[in-house]
C-alpha cells in the first residue's frame, strides 16, 4: 500500500478513493497520475487496488483502510438496474460515513449527480427543490438525503457532478464504422449540457481536500461541472465523430445548465465550458484509437 506523502506544509496527506475501477475512477486515475499526485489511496474489491475490500461486506476492511486519512472520496455506484441494485447506491454512500465515523475521518465526498435536478425546472443551484425523472436521479436524491440525515458531527459533501468528458454516453462510446445517433432538439441543436473534462474534475477535487485540510466547512451538496453549458453536437465535431441527427423523444431534456456560482465560492470560478478545451482534455488522457474514416463527414 503506498505511503501517505508529505505536502508543502510538511503534514502527510492520505485520501482514500473507494470505486477506483470504474469509468469514473479510472479517468480521474490517470488523471492524478498525470499530475504527479500522491496521497491516494485506491481500493478495489479484489486485485490491483492499494486497499482490497468489499465496502458493503468488509466494515472492518474499510476501517483500517480509512484510519488516517484525510477525506474519503467514495465514487463507488451503479448507473442502471431494479431498485434494488440502484439502491447500492445510498449504501456505499453510508458505508463510507459509517468508515469515516469510526475512524475520526473528517470529511467525506460522495459521488451524486446533476442527473437529480431532472428538468431543472426549480433551477439548478444546490438550494433548488430536486426532481429526478430516472430511476438514477432518484436512486442519487435517495442516496443524499440518507447520508445527510445520518451523518453527525462529520463534514459531507454530495458532489452533484456535471457530464464527465468520457465517462459519459456521448464521449465515452467507442468509434464504430457507422455514425453515432444524437438527439437533435427543437432548436435545431444537441441537447445542452454541463460538462467537465477529468483532468479539470482533478482539480478541483484537489482543492476542494485543500479546502476541508486547511480547516473550512464545505456544503453539504454542490454542483461541480465548467460554467455554462455545452451541446452534445458541438463535443462530437470536436472530437471529430462521424454522427448523424434523429429527432429528439418526449423525455429528452433539451438544456440543464448547472448553477457554478457555490462551487466558485469553495474553490474559485470554474473555467467557461468549451466544447474543443473538454475533448482535449479528455483526449490528453485517452487519445482515440481511430481516426476518422477518409471521405466521411463529421455529421453525417
Amino acid at each position: 500500500m503506498p505511503q501517505a506523502t508529505a505536502n508543502t506544509s510538511g503534514c502527510t496527506e492520505k485520501v482514500l478513493v473507494v470505486g477506483g475501477t470504474g469509468r469514473l475512477g479510472g479517468l480521474l486515475r490517470l488523471a492524478w497520475a498525470r499530475r504527479g499526485r500522491e496521497g491516494l489511496i485506491w481500493q478495489s474489491r479484489s486485485g490491483g487496488g492499494d486497499a482490497v475490500f468489499d465496502p458493503l461486506s468488509d466494515p472492518v476492511g474499510y476501517a483500517r483502510a480509512a484510519t488516517g486519512a484525510d477525506v474519503i472520496i467514495n465514487l463507488a455506484g451503479t448507473t442502471g438496474g431494479d431498485p434494488a441494485v440502484l439502491a447500492q447506491n445510498r449504501d456505499l454512500a453510508l458505508a463510507a460515513v459509517a468508515a469515516a465515523q469510526a475512524t475520526g475521518v473528517p470529511h467525506v465526498f460522495l459521488s451524486s449527480s446533476a442527473a437529480v435536478y431532472g428538468r431543472g425546472l426549480t433551477g439548478t443551484h444546490e438550494d433548488a427543490e430536486v426532481a429526478p425523472v430516472s430511476p438514477y436521479g432518484r436512486a442519487k436524491r435517495d442516496m443524499e438525503e440518507a447520508v445527510l440525515d445520518r451523518a453527525v458531527a462529520l463534514g459531507v459533501t454530495c458532489l452533484r457532478i456535471g457530464n464527465v468528458a468520457g465517462a459519459d454516453q456521448l464521449l465515452g462510446q467507442q468509434h464504430s464504422d457507422g455514425p453515432q445517433m444524437l438527439d437533435i432538439c427543437a432548436d435545431g441543436r444537441g441537447p445542452r449540457r454541463s460538462y467537465v473534462g477529468p483532468q479539470a474534475l482533478a482539480a478541483m477535487i484537489d482543492r476542494m481536500i485543500g479546502a476541508v485540510r486547511a480547516g473550512r466547512r464545505l456544503p453539504d451538496r454542490l454542483n461541480v461541472a465548467l460554467e455554462g453549458a455545452v451541446s452534445m453536437d458541438s463535443l462530437l465535431e470536436a472530437d471529430g465523430r462521424v454522427w448523424a441527427p434523429r429527432p429528439a423523444q418526449a423525455m429528452t431534456i433539451a438544456d440543464l445548465c448547472l448553477d457554478t456560482t457555490l462551487l466558485g465560492r469553495v474553490i474559485g470560478r470554474p473555467a467557461r465550458a468549451d466544447a474543443g478545451a473538454i475533448v482535449a482534455d479528455l483526449r490528453e488522457l485517452m487519445p482515440r484509437e481511430h481516426a476518422r474514416p477518409a471521405g466521411l463527414r463529421s455529421r453525417a
